[in-house]
This record gives C-alpha cells, structure tokens and sequence, in this order.
C-alpha cells in the first residue's frame, strides 16, 4: 500500500510537472524571441529554494513541486518596459496561446513513443448477446451471436476499440462488418444515437461478458518507428473528436461532468504506472491535451480569458480594458479557481476514503 501511493506521487509529480513545463516553455520562448522581459522562470510555486540569474531572467527551483510558471513584465500594464500589454495584439496573442499550443502538439509524440515501447496488447470477440428493441442494431440487422470484426474497415480487437469508433462517430453512418453466428460475414449500416434510451447505449447492443473473458488474449507488442509515428498521430485527433464529442454531449445532456482534482489525478496516475511506461505515456498525451483544451477556454486567470480581454480590444477599434480593471478580473478568476482546486480535492480524498 506505501508502496503503491509513493509510486503513485511520484509518476503524477513527474508527469504533471512535465506537462506544466512544456506549457510554460511555450509562453517562455515566444516571450524572449518577441522581445517580452520575462522576469523569472520558476520549476514549482513559490516559495523559492533557490533562484539563479542569467541575464535578466531569474531561473528559480521552488519548493511547491506542482507545475511552474512564467513570470513576465507587465502582463497587463503597457507603461511597464518591454511588458508582454506593450507588444501588439498579435504578439500577445502568440505568446499567451504558446503554452496551450506546446500541449497540443505534446502528444503527438507521446501517444507515439508509446505506441513504439514494448506493450501489453489485449484483444478479444466482440460478441452481441442481445439487441434493443427499436434500435440502430435491430433496424440494421444485427442478431445475438454475431461478431463485430471491424468498424468502417477498421479491425476491433476489444472492447476499448469498439467503444472508441462507436463514440468517434455518434450521428454519423457508420458500417459494421460481423460474422454470424453461421459462420459468413455481413456488412451492416446504422448511425450511433447521440442520446440513446437508458441502458442501451449508442447501438443499442448488448455485449456477451462471458464469451469476451473467455477469448481473451494478452501480447507483447511495439509499433515500427513510422507505423508509430502515424498511430500517434490518429490517436491524437481521435482524442481531440472525442472531447469534442464528450462536449457536444453535455450540451445535448446525454453525458455529465466528473470532474478530479490533484488527488484524483495522482491516484489515477499511480494505477496506469502499475501497467508500464507505455500506458504511462499515453496518460500523459490525454492530460495534455486535456491542459491545452481548459487554457483556452474563456476563464479569467486563464490564458483563455487573457485572450479573450485582447479580442475585446479588437472589437472595440483598439481600446483597453483598463490593466487594474483586467487585473481585478483575473485575479477574481484565480481565488474562484483554487476554490474548485479545494473542493474537488475534498471531493477526491473523501472518495478514497469512503471507497466509492
């Protein structure tokens, strides 16, 4: 148990921390090569350890190992001296979307170097063991004992597959190739429902537990460098359609919000290493792109919101928001964001506790 939660901080402070790095290299390059004075780059929150000036740039370890930050001048004052307000919209622009832009291109390369790592490989039949009356399923011909092979040419080895491209294409038309409980294939044509009836999901198809353990198959397995490379790639764009998709359906009410703060994060951190450094990685490609998505949303304190104060600027022929108006805005932002950070991890330590 020791064992398991020291584990478990660990990989979530090395993976955290790294995709908060990468996010705030991005702010920290545009900002030198625009010109910005960035005043201190810190590993971790404040309180310092201990800092060291090269230039005029503090580099600086600190005792909070979670994340780090870009310290810039005057980020919402024009008059301070080579302030990121003093540079034109575009430059600001830039430099406040590096961050998010640096982790959506970060799992490119993790989701493929995990992809090229040694791996466990799980696959099994897809078996229906029944169908919903007045579902996609029934309507397009799907019988009990047939087996889904592939979806829109793509081979389903399991059952993460056969969800994944079922929830890639939700009101979309899709085919589904099966063999029948005879022995023969068929194609079959239906469209995944955006908000199904309780309990029947998207096609309306039950699968057979019993018969998925008992064809259950694990290998060892790694992709060849490029095949790597292009399996990373789709899986990153996948991932971007399914949070999408995942959005669309809170709108449309067909899914909730489970929000993790730190502790759950760390938890589920610790239960990916125990499976190797390649589940590992891909864990890290999700929460990163996860990172990139929140930073631009609209938020105070968020770059998002700092975007969004340039937009305004934008639409009304070049005026400011004043920086002391901006900066109560933000900062208003920030205490409503540690109050969340506060509540879901009250929310994670009682869920752990209560085993639930």
């Amino acid at each position: 148990m020791l064992l398991t939660s020291i584990i478990s901080i660990i990989s979530f402070l090395l993976i955290f921390t790294g995709i908060i790095m990468a996010h705030e290299l991005g702010h920290f390059i545009t900002a030198k090569l625009s010109k910005v004075k960035v005043e201190e780059f810190g590993i971790g929150y404040p309180p310092r350890i201990f800092g060291i000036k090269r230039g005029e740039t503090i580099y600086s370890i600190n005792w909070l190992p979670i994340g780090g930050f870009t310290k810039m001048s005057g980020e919402e004052d024009p008059q301070a001296a080579r302030s990121l307000a003093s540079k034109s919209r575009s430059t600001r622009a830039l430099v406040l979307s590096a961050g998010a832009i640096v982790n959506a291109l970060l799992p490119f390369i993790l989701f493929s170097v995990a992809f090229m790592l040694p791996h466990d490989a799980v696959s099994h039949q897809i078996s229906v063991a029944d169908i919903a009356p007045l579902s996609p399923a029934e309507a397009a011909g799907i019988m009990p004992g047939d087996t889904i092979l592939a979806i829109n040419g793509k081979k389903i080895e399991n059952y993460s597959d056969f969800r994944r491209h079922i929830e890639l294409n939700l009101g979309k038309e899709i085919t589904i190739l099966v063999q029948t409980a005879h022995g023969t294939q068929d194609s079959k044509t239906l469209v995944p429902r955006w908000k199904p009836p309780e309990g029947q999901g998207a096609l309306g198809i039950e699968l057979d537990g019993d018969k998925i353990m008992q064809s259950e198959v694990v290998s060892r397995r790694s992709e060849p460098f490029f095949r790597g490379i292009s399996m990373g790639i789709t899986e990153t764009f996948q991932t971007v359609t399914l949070y999408k998709n995942a959005f669309l359906g809170l709108i449309i009410g067909n899914s909730s919000v489970q929000l993790a703060g730190p502790v759950g994060i760390a938890q589920l951190t610790g239960e990916v290493a125990q499976y190797g450094i390649s589940p590992l990685l891909q864990l890290a490609g999700f929460l990163s792109l996860s990172l990139a998505i929140m930073n631009l949303l609209p938020l105070p304190a968020l770059d998002g919101g700092r975007l969004t104060f340039i937009l305004l600027e934008w639409l009304r022929g070049g005026k400011r928001v004043s920086p002391q108006t901006e900066g109560k805005v933000h900062f208003a932002g920030f205490v409503m964001l540690m109050a969340l950070m506060l509540i879901l991890t009250f929310q994670d330590i009682s869920r752990i506790i209560t085993g639930s």
